[in-house]
């Protein structure tokens, strides 16, 4: 039996001068539709506090294979039509997964061996 191990989205979306509102108010049509997505624990949407231009999207998913559904589903087209209509200046999207604090670790310790020796 394998073990599900949860893992994230974070998307860093930036509007181009001037669409802050448009972006923010075609960006929040995915949340209902994300939160109900098989295998969501959490979706948010977030607006800067010291940038009026910077959103981020994020999901915490049950496992990969839930995450690589949603990112397949037709939901994740909104994105390209953001960029299309110029209403995005930048997208910086990243995935990430928990680890254990060995794993965290073990590249760093390996240096500082290799460091000290």
């Amino acid at each position: 039996m394998s073990t599900q191990i949860p893992v994230s989205h974070m998307a860093f979306v930036r509007a181009r001068a001037g669409c802050s509102k448009q972006l923010g108010a075609r960006l929040s049509t995915l949340i209902a539709p994300s939160r109900q997505a098989p295998g969501c624990l959490h979706f948010a949407l977030q607006h800067s506090q010291c940038d009026a231009d910077l959103w981020l999207v994020s999901g915490l998913w049950f496992n990969q294979s839930a995450m690589d559904a949603y990112f397949n589903s037709p939901a994740m087209a909104i994105f390209a039509e953001l960029v299309q209509d110029l209403v995005v200046s930048s997208l910086d999207f990243h995935t990430f997964r928990d680890v254990s604090a060995a794993q965290a670790t073990e590249g760093c310790l390996a240096k500082v061996h290799k460091l000290a020796g």
